[in-house]
């Protein structure tokens, strides 16, 4: 097959390559995924300094709208106040330490402990105490608010940062908006929202989900759909992606003369012949995307910030420290990966779709959110692939045996994922 040739859509998403840093080859080390005091330092110089998604803004669409989140040992209260903002706060009530919302979503016009009925509005301003003549010491309004926690939205989703210190959400975004702005994210309603407890560190999902070395092995059918190999990587400051060319199969499969069934799907869906294309399977996807293209008015789609190449391929990006988007014209598929309160070998894996409405359809209702542990049911063919032997990673990674990741030149993602930690790290 020829190699791919990426044209970009002028305003929209570039695709030139990045430059390639020199990370060198040093094996990293197991302890930044089985040790507690690594974890510590993780917490104290990276996850409280850098900036996180808490939730969708369709998740509080309304005023008095809440959600919690946590991250770590804190949780965060996300609530759409009066005038339209959404803001966060650490979910705790400065009277005797209760958690001011149990719940993991609802709506109040007000802010109310349960405990002995602090009352706070929807800034954060405490605004009512029982019996407050019985604090001789009084009752600082400006001491006992809740504390709030710098928030700003992009791209549909709500980014809280518990760094008071921390640059504007843009800056730390870097690349990421010129990126994906032209998906316009915050059209998308979200269809589901599923939290998975997973025995690994978080780290270890991370590293699952940001290289491809391992599509052939545990997803064979996957090449039959996907190049594994024609994949463009880009490292930049903090955050990287790979671009996967879909409806083109994996060189490794060989010369087919029949569109394979996995692709076939995806092509009859819009009703496209794949038996008008045995012999010229190498010309499946250029055809997919003029498909593509040629139904969208009729579809009630508009492409007309996407490439030719984004209708049919997987623009992959890792935002870091923990957001991991696999994006198509059509849907995101995002995960959130986020550390266990004190264990090393635990996590908790968000997974989000969002789709693309067609024109005219209403906006449905936000999903229920989920919880559930690693095995209660599936999460389709190729998750329970991804994330079957994830337990086993932790478990070997405490072996004396086992020194830690030797990585090869297509997970360099994964190095540069360390690399960026590392920096927060050593401050």
């Amino acid at each position: 097959m020829n190699a791919i040739t990426r044209i970009e859509t002028p305003g929209g998403t570039p695709v030139a390559k990045a430059p390639e840093p020199d990370m060198g080859h040093a094996i990293i080390p197991k302890d930044r995924y089985i040790s507690p005091e690594f974890m510590k330092l993780e917490w104290e110089r990276m996850w409280t300094k850098v900036w996180l998604v808490g939730c969708r803004e369709d998740e509080i669409p309304e005023t008095g709208d809440y959600v919690t989140t946590t991250i770590g040992t804190e949780s965060l209260l996300i609530v759409r106040g009066e005038d339209g903002k959404a803001r966060t706060f650490y979910n705790v009530c400065n009277h005797r330490g209760n958690q001011v919302k149990f719940d993991e979503c609802g709506n109040s016009r007000t802010l109310q402990c349960a405990y002995h009925f602090w009352e706070y509005d929807l800034t954060g301003q405490l605004i009512g105490v029982p019996d407050e003549q019985d604090f001789t010491q009084g009752c600082p309004r400006d001491q006992l608010s809740l504390k709030a926690v710098r928030t700003d939205t992009w791209g549909g989703f709500v980014w809280y940062t518990l760094n008071p210190d921390a640059g504007a959400l843009r800056d730390y975004l870097g690349i990421i908006p010129e990126h994906l702005d032209p998906y316009e994210f915050e059209k998308m309603p979200m269809m589901m929202n599923l939290t998975i407890d997973w025995d690994c560190n978080w780290k270890a999902s991370v590293d699952a989900f940001n290289e491809y070395y391992h599509t052939p092995c545990i997803h064979p059918e996957l090449s039959y759909l996907h190049d594994d190999v024609d994949v463009q990587i880009d490292l930049y400051d903090r955050h990287s992606r790979y671009l996967i060319p879909f409806q083109r199969p994996a060189p490794r499969v060989g010369a087919l003369q029949d569109v394979p069934d996995i692709m076939a799907a995806d092509m009859v869906a819009l009703g496209m012949e794949p038996a008008d294309f045995r012999g010229r399977v190498d010309e499946v996807r250029r055809a997919f995307q003029r498909r593509k293209r040629e139904t969208a008015d009729a579809l009630g789609y508009d492409y007309n910030r996407l490439s030719d190449d984004q209708l049919s391929d997987d623009y992959h990006y890792f935002i870091f420290p923990n957001i991991t988007m696999n994006i198509f014209a059509d849907r995101l598929m995002m995960f959130r990966q986020r550390p266990h309160e004190t264990d090393p070998d635990r996590m908790y894996f968000d997974l989000s779709i969002m789709r693309r409405l067609p024109k005219g359809e209403a906006r449905p209702p936000v999903p229920d959110h989920e919880h559930i542990r690693h095995g209660d049911r599936s999460l389709g063919l190729v998750l329970d692939q991804d994330s079957v032997n994830l337990p086993h990673i932790q478990k070997g990674m405490h072996s004396e045996a086992y020194r830690g990741l030797w990585i090869s030149h297509i997970e360099r993602r994964i190095r540069h994922m360390h690399e960026t930690l590392m920096k927060y790290i050593a401050i």
